[in-house]
Order: structure tokens, then sequence, then C-alpha cells
């Protein structure tokens, strides 16, 4: 586990890896969203809480569902890409701790203290999500993440009655790559990282 990825592994991860709002007409297998939850599981969470829960919209009544929730910039990309993940999480994330993390009772730390199961549901599902874009690229997908949608109306639609809401949206699919605009500037070390 201690050896760097090769230059090529790293740009499918990193330096060539673009989010996509056109997708080819490919449509992704049950098996490799399975193959896709299977990666991401075992990356680190607080105390393996494992907040995220996702919905993987791929019929066209999901996806119907989901229509009316969105920006309107993001209809068509959304609407045509093959699968769109929900990130959500588990607002009660704290009852599978027990199985999650037996060594102490962790679960305690959370009964009672909505700050910190507030913090932890979004920090965590978060991450779960960026791990989601990393394993997706790791298998030969594309994706689209973004945030311009009604996090209540998705809630209503697919969580009602829950403990469970949205976080976050990734579009999945194989991209366009004609159709990508030119790669925005990022910032460099010295704007954004400071050793100590």
């Amino acid at each position: 586990m201690s050896n760097p990825l090769n230059n090529d592994a790293l740009a499918q991860l990193f330096s060539e890896a673009r989010t996509f709002s056109t997708w080819q007409n490919k449509s992704i297998s049950t098996e490799l969203l399975h193959q896709l939850y299977e990666l991401v599981k075992y990356a680190p969470t607080s105390a393996n809480s494992s907040p995220a829960r996702f919905v993987f919209v791929t019929s066209p009544d999901a996806k119907a569902k989901l229509k009316p929730a969105l920006a309107e910039g993001n209809i068509e990309k959304t609407m045509s890409a093959p699968v769109t993940v929900i990130v959500a999480a588990d607002y009660q994330f704290y009852e599978q701790l027990p199985q999650l993390f037996p060594q102490v009772d962790a679960k305690s730390w959370f009964v009672g203290n909505q700050g910190l199961i507030d913090s932890t549901a979004f920090r965590n599902s978060s991450l779960q999500g960026a791990y989601l874009i990393m394993a997706a690229r790791a298998l030969g997908l594309d994706t689209g993440a973004m945030s311009g949608f009604d996090n209540a109306a998705v809630d209503a639609a697919f969580f009602a009655g829950t403990s469970v809401k949205s976080n976050f949206l990734i579009n999945l699919g194989y991209g366009d790559v004609e159709k990508l605009h030119p790669r925005n500037p990022r910032l460099s070390f010295e704007q954004a990282a400071l050793i100590v």
C-alpha cells in the first residue's frame, strides 16, 4: 500500500480528470454501481460513522421525480446523464455505530447532541461523496458534481418520513470530451497552502 500510483493513474484521478456536463449515449450497469459502492465503503469517516446514503437515480420515473427540484441550468445535464447519484446523509447514523465502531460506545457521543450529529453527518457524507467521485474515476467513469437543486424538494420526493437528507448530486457517465470547456485555472500552492 505504500507504492505511489503511476502518472497515468494520477492523471485519471486528478490532473486530467474533468467535471462533465454532457454525456455519451452509453449506459452504466447495475454491477458497476455495486462495484463503485464496494470501493467507497472502505474510505475513512469519523468513528467509521459512514453517514452517507446514495440513491442511484437511473429510471425514467426516478428522473422525473428529480427533475422539478433541479435548477434550470442543471436540468439538461442531469436528465441526459445515465445515472445521477443523490449523495445524502442519515442524521441517525449513530444508531449503526454499535455495528460499525464496536470497540467503544460511540453511539453515546451523539445521542442528544444535535450539533455534533449535524456536523458529523454533513462533513462525513460530503467526504463520502468525494470518495465516490474518485472511485468512479478509478473505474473509468466521468462525473459532474453539483449543488444547484432544491434540497427540500429532493428530500420530500426521495426521503420523506426518514432521517435522511440530501447533500449534493453527482452525475455519472461517460463524458463527451468534444463538448468540454477549457479547464479553469487553479490556485497555486502559495495561494492556497502553508507549511508551518
